[in-house]
């Protein structure tokens, strides 16, 4: 699943699809057609990547589907890789201010 979404994430078309979404959610799939220049086919495709992944969620309502953006895979990774990997330079920049902080009122008495 954690490569699904990798791979789904990959992809500045998709990446544009999650985009959308986001800016306004339950959108068809004729309505996000019109903001690609490729073939509503193309856009289906990139559609059951992200479903696949879990990043969208489609939801038939009357003749047509309507598609919701699932943030919930986006955030498990930030949770769990991005906050991990950025923890360490947060806490080496607040050591590196305090330093600074520290030589600039040495600086300024004399």
């Amino acid at each position: 699943m954690k490569t699904d979404v990798f791979k789904a994430l990959a992809d500045a078309q998709r990446r544009r699809i999650l985009d959308l979404l986001r800016s306004r959610d339950g959108r068809s799939l004729q309505e996000l057609t019109l903001y690609f220049r490729m073939s509503r086919f193309g856009v289906m495709k990139h559609l059951r990547v992200l479903e696949r992944a879990g990043l969208v969620v489609a939801k038939k309502e009357g003749r047509f589907a309507l598609h919701y953006l699932n943030a919930v895979p986006i955030q498990r990774i930030a949770d769990r890789w991005i906050s991990r990997f950025s923890k360490p330079w947060a806490a080496a920049l607040v050591d590196l201010k305090s330093q600074l902080e520290k030589g600039g009122k040495r600086g300024r008495k004399n």
